[in-house]
């Protein structure tokens, strides 16, 4: 599966059944994977767990409030 750029997704969430009927979500994160050179293109991709569900990546538009700010 590849986005319309040919990358794979930045966030890949897996539902998993859990007890009593709920739902269970792990995230994954794309990151890069490094390599020895310095100015390259990313051509190889990994997955890292989220363990705590956040993404990091959050649209902030600069004319967008602040949170918390009314």
């Amino acid at each position: 599966m590849v986005t319309a750029t040919g990358n794979p997704p930045k966030v890949y969430k897996v539902p998993v059944p859990g007890e009593e009927g709920g739902e269970t979500v792990f995230v994954y994160v794309r990151e890069p994977v490094p390599s020895g050179k310095a100015v390259q293109l990313v051509t190889r991709w990994r997955y890292v767990f989220a363990p705590d569900g956040k993404t990091g990546r959050e649209i902030r538009w600069p004319w967008s409030r602040k949170k918390g700010v009314e």
